[in-house]
């Protein structure tokens, strides 16, 4: 599976494309053509085209001057390089840099990319700690892609902090560094209720461990964590083993173990493990489980949305996670 489309919603929001209504308006007749939405009522993408003659930097100050930026509360930033791919570094600031026009941001998309424009492990992305820093009442961050620059510098990375509005956080990579989930269990989110890393494999990158994971499980971070999904794994049997003993689950309302080499190791693990049934949901599409676990696991849990889409051959030779390249 590759990143095929935009995302048409966040943060409960339609998407809108700023860049988009722009060039519609050029050809209209110049900016009095320009027509926007409400400021409040859409999640603004700043996104590039391939080969465009403007910069992100260019069409983020465009954006600033002709929108009412202090009712904005999302914002979705797609490709910020027309042609190569290169570092979310110098965009990041513009955004930084902005900050005290965007007094009501609560929602950040950053890399809203697809496979067309860029595959995700090439995505370049740098430290987006600043993110946080800069914007305190943020509730919502998601970052796309963890690549370092092509002089193998930079790359996706975090510093352990405490931001005290954010609720939902979600990393999503074909390969995302041990570091950064390290960085991650290092914060202080008192009010984070979703977490999603998007783990990958060691080749683009991902080299957790179940050490890594374990201060998601042990029930002593983020007190209001009430979503968790650790998914797109190679070990994700491993994962699923540990998740049917861990004291976090208990305050779960949802698990997503999803989008990884998930097999009858792993679901059977589940299944003897602690009790599923408080769940309203258990994600585990893009999986490898045979028909009699499949059937197993929804007959033991009757209540329980569980997803069990995408599945893939069990006795398969090759089995992928669903996100890598």
């Amino acid at each position: 599976m590759t990143v095929n489309d935009h995302i048409e919603r966040f943060h409960g929001l339609p998407v809108f494309d700023f860049v988009e209504a722009l060039e519609e308006s050029a050809e209209r007749g110049g900016s009095a053509a320009l027509r926007l939405p409400d400021a409040a009522s859409a999640a603004w993408r700043i996104n590039l085209d391939y080969e465009s003659g403007s910069t992100f930097a260019e069409h983020w100050q465009q954006f600033l001057d002709a929108v009412d930026t202090e009712r904005v509360t999302a914002v979705v930033i797609g490709q910020w390089s027309p042609e190569e791919p290169d570092s979310f570094q110098e965009p990041m600031e513009a955004v930084v840099a902005a900050a005290g026009r965007l007094p009501a941001l609560r929602a950040l998309f950053v890399g809203d990319i697809t496979f067309e424009q860029c595959e995700i492990s090439w995505i370049q992305q740098c430290d987006v700690t600043p993110l946080l820093t800069a914007f305190p009442q943020l509730a919502e961050l998601v970052v796309r892609g963890a690549s370092e620059d092509w002089d193998g510098k930079g790359g996706l990375a975090l510093q352990p902090l405490r931001h005290e509005a954010l609720k939902a956080l979600r990393f999503e990579a074909g390969g995302l560094p041990g570091a950064v989930v390290r960085s991650v269990a290092g914060c202080d989110f008192p009010a984070l209720e979703r977490l999603e890393l998007w783990l990958g494999v060691d080749e683009y990158g991902g080299d957790a461990t179940m050490d890594d994971l374990a201060p998601f499980l042990d029930g002593t971070r983020f007190p209001a964590l009430r979503h968790l999904g650790l998914q797109n794994s190679e070990f994700e049997d491993d994962i699923a083993a540990a998740v049917a003993h861990a004291p976090v689950v208990a305050r779960l309302e949802s698990l997503s173990l999803a989008m990884g080499v998930l097999t009858d190791q792993g679901a059977t693990a589940l299944l003897e493990g602690q009790p599923l049934t408080h769940l309203r949901a258990l994600d585990l599409h893009h999986h490898y489980l045979t028909d009699e676990l499949q059937q197993r696991l929804r007959q033991a849990l009757p209540g329980v949305e569980v997803d069990l889409s995408e599945p893939g051959k069990p006795d398969g030779r090759r089995r992928y996670v669903a996100v890598a390249e």
